[in-house]
């Protein structure tokens, strides 16, 4: 889609300094609004008699609903909004019951379960020793884990009784729950009843486009504010011609306003930077790529703080718009992204360019996976592809958050050190972002929980489902309008009628209808919420949540080196190769031990959770060997010990590669003539390893 836009570009340079304030990493007491200068101040009278000669022509055109059915669906919503709240309350009391066994089961198992392991391998730690120092510490180990069984059967004794108690109100309290949800479904119906008798009235206008022109353009000013146009128009001319072209834009407004608005009312700021990337790329202007430089636009109006390695005190303090785009342009043109980048709407598309990681840690993260885990990369599992590694290598546990390096970017310390909550859906987010997938937070209380998007519909990946009442919500919205949003936006001719109800809201001066606040609102925006509703229905079904057992878990080593993606090897891919010069190369096919996958650098590569890799190879030469390995690691990796048929084993030095294949310092190995068998061990705590290949190398 072309928009009239190169006036809006002409003579606005590519740099945004002007425009573009920056966040402040810490929220500071407002300052005191500086006074409007006097041509500011003229702008913002001219806005205002813009906006409201709209508001009283608009007021005037929209269809008349009755005073008695706005009262009506008034008392509905309120009706709701009570038995909700009734509801949780009933659901949470009946829930006491399941709390209560959880205590008991947890007292049962990991209080007193881990407390007979203590006591056991104390008691067994006693009868080995022999020194005096030795029974000491163990008598000290065993007093401490017989006190703890001791407060562990106190426990149980309390939380059984605790238990007994709740069983016996349980019936009660089943019947109580029972009647408040079906009262909400009640109150609900008769909001619905309200609502579709009220949209019945007004369908006639949500379905015409003959307003849109007045009506987008009030909203762009209602949203914009007379004075927030005003205050950046008066920057400089350029400034001054970008907001006079942006109010003349029909389509342009409407676009901006179809995909969310711009960050925070700053539309002056959004139409600069859409400017100067349209007029730095020539494939901004049409299908994907403008999409793609609108979604930046509208979420960098805002300036977003970038994270950056503490080292590079250079570094800019926010992400640069223009360069956002052109990465993600880049990347998409040299294939880099996911193939369903291509299909994603504006809307979807902001919630990809919004990271605040530097570009180069995109690509980074790209490049990262790619070596190291192409089974991740390559998942057919949409839910899961890419975000599978925060289960498999984002270690639990914020013991090692210590050992964050300053020379390394945020993300690349949050695969290394790993971390709890926050920091696994930090990576989680980014390394969906790296690909092209559209990704939100959703906070949840004691999940590391992420939203992403699939062909199927959003997911919750390492937390509970849509509707979880421990969830904050996301991107302003609860659960069920972020799912209703979504689901809307596959139907524009029904998306652009809850449009109109907005754009009406905007142009009679409606206090927002506020999602997490379900009172909030006035007549229109309840018609816009209940054209979605009525569209894609009152409960859309959703795909299920991913990985809620997850959460905050390590896998085992088994899990963690599962292969997503099985490789086909052949014989000739375990081909080991001798060069003229005695040189040895060992391709991954030819090893057991670990999975076999496919690689992204041709052929195939190993990844190991732990254990041992074995290979056998035949030796034309005795002697000496320097063995090395091509390998990628995300994380601090123990030693590898190498035992070369039944000699000593040898220790192999596994280099930190920050996900770039590496090549291993030579260890010395003597090998016979003939068939060798190589036995490579990893200790239990090792984390993962990928190898592309062995080679042996004749040392003189």
């Amino acid at each position: 889609m072309k928009y009239a836009t190169s006036s809006l570009a002409c003579g606005i340079g590519l740099g945004l300094s002007l425009s573009m304030g920056t966040i402040s990493a810490i929220a500071a007491p407002p300052a005191p609004p500086a006074p409007l200068s006097a041509q500011a101040q003229q702008l913002q009278t001219q806005y205002e008699a813009m906006l409201n000669g709209l508001k009283a022509g608009l007021s005037k055109a929209l269809p008349p609903v009755d005073d008695a059915a706005k009262a009506t669906l008034q008392q509905a919503r309120a009706a709701v909004a009570k038995a909700t709240a009734d509801a949780r309350t009933a659901k949470d009391a009946l829930g006491k019951v399941g709390t209560a066994k959880a205590l008991v089961d947890h007292a049962n198992g990991k209080w007193l379960g881990g407390a007979a392991k203590g006591i056991a391998a104390a008691e067994a730690a006693l009868k080995k020793a022999t020194t005096d120092a030795e029974r000491e510490a163990a008598n000290k180990d065993l007093a401490t884990w017989q006190a703890d069984k001791e407060a562990g059967l106190k426990a149980l004794a309390e939380r059984q009784a605790a238990l007994e108690a709740a069983k016996l109100e349980e019936p009660k309290l089943a019947a109580a729950n029972q009647a408040a949800q079906d009262a909400l479904a009640k109150a609900q119906a008769a909001e619905l009843a309200a609502a579709t008798a009220s949209l019945k009235v007004v369908e006639s206008f949500l379905a015409s486009d003959k307003l849109d022109a007045k009506l987008v353009l009030c909203a762009v000013l209602a949203n914009a504010t007379p004075k927030g146009l005003a205050e950046f128009a008066a920057l400089g001319k350029e400034q001054a011609v970008t907001v006079t072209t942006l109010l003349t834009d029909e389509a342009l407004m409407k676009a901006m306003l179809a995909a969310g608005g711009a960050k925070d009312g700053m539309y002056g700021q959004a139409a600069q930077i859409y400017a100067a990337i349209q007029k730095a790329s020539p494939r901004a202007k049409d299908g994907l790529y403008q999409k793609l430089a609108l979604a930046v636009s509208l979420e960098h109006a805002v300036p977003i703080k970038q994270s950056n390695p503490k080292a590079a005190t250079n570094a800019p303090d926010t992400v640069d718009p223009l360069k956002r785009y052109q990465h993600f342009e880049k990347a998409s043109l040299a294939g880099e992204l996911d193939p369903a980048f291509k299909t994603l709407n504006t809307w979807e598309l902001r919630n990809v360019v919004n990271g605040d990681e530097p570009d180069e840690t995109l690509a980074w993260g790209r490049e990262m996976l790619r070596n190291y885990r192409p089974d991740h990369v390559l998942n057919p599992d949409y839910g899961w592809r890419y975000s599978r590694a925060v289960a498999t290598d984002v270690r639990y546990g914020s013991q090692n958050v210590k050992d964050d390096l300053p020379e390394l970017q945020q993300y690349q310390n949050i695969i290394k050190n790993g971390g709890i909550c926050g920091r696994r859906a930090f990576f989680g987010r980014f390394i969906l972002r790296a690909f092209g997938m559209p990704t939100t937070a959703r906070p949840q209380r004691g999940h590391a929980a992420l939203s992403r998007w699939t062909p199927d519909g959003w997911v919750i990946n390492l937390g509970a489902g849509w509707g979880c009442p421990e969830a904050k919500g996301v991107m302003e919205l609860s659960d069920t309008d972020f799912v209703l949003e979504t689901q809307i936006r596959k139907n524009p001719a029904q998306h652009a009628k809850a449009l109109r109800a907005q754009w009406a809201a905007d142009a009679i001066g409606e206090q927002k209808y506020v999602s997490l606040k379900p009172s909030s609102g006035g007549f229109w925006g309840m018609m816009a919420l209940y054209s979605k509703k009525a569209a894609v229905g009152d409960k859309p079904a959703t795909p299920a949540a991913l990985g809620e057992n997850l959460g905050e878990a390590n896998e085992s080593a088994e899990v963690r080196s599962r292969a997503l993606v099985k490789a086909t090897v052949t014989d000739a891919d375990k081909k080991i190769t001798v060069a003229p010069n005695g040189t040895i190369t060992i391709p991954a096919a030819a090893c057991g031990g670990a999975q076999i996958l496919g690689s992204f650098a041709g052929g195939h590569q190993i990844f190991s959770g732990g254990g041992t890799i074995t290979c056998d190879v035949e030796i034309p030469r005795p002697g000496k060997y320097a063995l090395t390995a091509k390998v990628v690691t995300v994380q601090d990796n123990p030693k590898m010990q190498l035992v070369a048929n039944s000699t000593s084993p040898v220790d192999i030095t596994i280099p930190y590669t920050i996900g770039k294949w590496q090549q291993t310092p030579a260890a010395e190995v003597t090998l016979t003539q003939g068939k060798n068998s190589l036995r490579l061990t990893r200790p239990a705590e090792s984390r993962g390893l990928t190898i592309k290949e062995f080679t042996l190398t004749p040392l003189k």
